[in-house]
């Protein structure tokens, strides 16, 4: 796949994906993260002391939150500019969508 694909091969619409070299890295981290939901769950079927298995949620849930911040950046860096530039009706769709988005991580 070229560095910023579209999904004109796999779809109908033509918006970037994220490209390889983020993709390999992205899923090296949620390996991690799974390694340590499958952790905690250990810990809960042990038994474990609440706040040890606190403190490994909230190290997964740190872990998930900065995925989410890489494939936001990802997505501020090529996804919006790309729509940006083509003006009009997708221009208005991104910002809609990047809106929508930080919307959501508010919450």
């Amino acid at each position: 796949m070229n560095e910023v694909a579209t999904m004109d091969a796999i779809g109908s619409r033509s918006e970037t994906v994220i490209d390889e070299s983020h993709q390999q890295n992205l899923i090296a981290r949620l390996k991690r993260v799974e390694g340590q939901v499958r952790g905690i769950r250990r810990m809960v079927q042990e038994p474990r002391l609440c706040i040890e298995i606190l403190q490994q949620l909230a190290a997964a849930e740190a872990a998930i939150n900065r995925i989410s911040l890489a494939v936001l950046r990802y997505h501020v860096d090529h996804c919006v500019p790309e729509g940006v530039a083509q003006g009009g009706e997708e221009q208005r769709k991104r910002l809609t969508e990047l809106v929508d988005i930080f919307d959501r991580f508010a919450r």
